[in-house]
């Protein structure tokens, strides 16, 4: 079943992450008034939540530095409102798939039951960011409900992975450094794209490499891409509970059913490879 928790995750986050590379997703925020792209995210990611202030925020997104979110909340709620850019992004998430992905009308026709149904059955205690994003789930544009759903299933899993992190006695800055080192993130520019200082990461690497899991090159030792493997299992681990809603044939169809337009948005090149979010080639 872990298995299947990743294929899962590997087929459903390109079908998400259209909103963060897709260039018509990427304007949304100067479109709506805001300062520019990390405002827009930052806003769009927690709006399901309401109009969040930046403890919060920085709690539930794990890795960003707390005076990067602070330079866009509470501010952007000063120019929209929580509801108005949830609906945005859903409908430019919608417009964007529609352009990359032929017949993506009939896949959500197919795809949303199945969907919903983990989305429905999935427990909403310690997943904060699901849970908010679930009582959002109901479109009545069938790709714009194909993208929520989706991004509900990508946030139950984000909660996931942020407890193992804390289980695994990691905060923000050093999850992101032992990412980087283990490869799953691209090590250029992940320091300044989550917004931490040169300082800041030096910290991390030293207290990383105080545990053993960095050498003197502030690269991964053995131990630390154990680690590393370790918390992606406890990842997998906890976002199985997605399945259990399924019998195995339904989810293997399941599965089978989102690899079609997953691969035309990998193919489309929207995301690049390695990326910020730590998503690998799933083809």
């Amino acid at each position: 079943m872990e298995l299947r928790a990743r294929t899962l995750w590997l087929r459903t986050e390109p079908l998400h992450a259209v909103i963060y590379f897709d260039e018509q997703c990427r304007g949304m925020g100067r479109a709506l008034g805001l300062k520019g792209f990390w405002m827009g995210y930052f806003a769009a990611r927690t709006a399901p939540m309401g109009p969040v202030g930046p403890s919060l925020a920085t709690a539930v997104l794990a890795v960003f530095a707390p005076g990067m979110v602070e330079r866009a909340l509470p501010a952007a709620w000063s120019t929209v409102t929580p509801e108005e850019i949830t609906d945005t992004r859903a409908r430019r998430a919608a417009a964007a798939l529609r352009s990359i992905v032929p017949g993506i009308d009939d896949h959500a026709a197919k795809l949303s039951a199945p969907l919903a149904a983990m989305v429905e059955d999935a427990p909403a205690l310690a997943r904060p960011l699901f849970t908010a994003n679930r009582a959002c789930s109901r479109r009545d544009d069938p790709v714009e409900q194909l993208w929520q759903l989706t991004t509900c299933l990508r946030e139950f899993r984000g909660d996931a992975h942020a407890a193992a992190l804390a289980d695994h006695g990691l905060d923000g800055c050093e999850a992101l450094v032992l990412a980087a080192a283990t490869g799953r993130v691209p090590q250029d520019g992940i320091r300044l794209d989550r917004g931490w200082s040169e300082e800041e990461w030096a910290a991390a690497v030293d207290r990383l490499r105080s545990r053993g899991l960095l050498d003197a090159e502030t690269q991964a030792t053995a131990h630390g891409h154990e680690e590393r493997a370790r918390i992606e299992d406890t990842t997998d681990r906890l976002a199985t509970r997605l399945l259990q809603p399924l019998p195995d044939r339904e989810a293997d169809a399941l599965l089978a059913a989102l690899e079609g337009p997953a691969q035309r948005v990998v193919d489309a090149k929207v995301l690049p490879f390695p990326n910020p979010i730590g998503l690998p080639r799933p083809f």
